[in-house]
């Protein structure tokens, strides 16, 4: 049996304790938000927070878990309620095909709980390992930066608004 806290509910599993956790995120507590990318920790779609770490949840057996605290994408916020950073990713129209999303947005929020108000330099290599393969970066950066208080935060969307005018 493994016990599992995932966004403030403990869950006991009948799982094998060498399953990634993405799978017992995805298979047996249907949240769907991670998804499941390369399988190889190298695009970032399955990025969930356990502790106070994003983590490539692919490569995260459930055994080492422990007790620390798991967190998706469905903790941050809904559809009609979404939290700061899912706003921001829809104010700066971040998503494409929207497949990367869900880890983009645990990776951005790993990173604001640990430095509120990171530096451009900061912001980008802590984004790096995660991948857009639509090619919306910028615009990723650009809603980060907006909830980050970085200098430049209102660029593209807001001038985007202003010429739609």
């Amino acid at each position: 049996m493994i016990k599992l806290t995932v966004n403030g509910a403990s869950h006991e599993l009948d799982i094998d304790s060498s399953m990634p956790l993405l799978y017992a995120l995805r298979d047996e507590l249907h949240l769907h938000g991670a998804k499941f990318g390369c399988g190889l920790g190298q695009c970032g779609a399955c990025t969930v927070i356990v502790g106070d770490r994003a983590v490539f949840s692919c490569l995260v057996p459930v055994a080492s878990i422990g007790s620390r605290p798991v967190r998706t994408i469905e903790s941050l916020g809904t559809s009609d309620r979404p939290g700061p950073l899912q706003k921001a990713f829809i104010d700066h129209q971040a998503a494409q095909c929207g497949y990367c999303i869900a880890g983009m947005i645990m990776r951005a929020q790993a990173l604001l709980e640990a430095n509120a108000h990171p530096t451009e330099a900061e912001l980008r290599a802590h984004m790096e390992p995660n991948l857009c393969r639509c090619g919306t970066h910028m615009r990723i950066l650009a809603a980060i930066r907006s909830v980050a208080g970085i200098p430049g935060a209102v660029d593209k969307a807001e001038t985007s608004k202003e010429g739609a005018r």
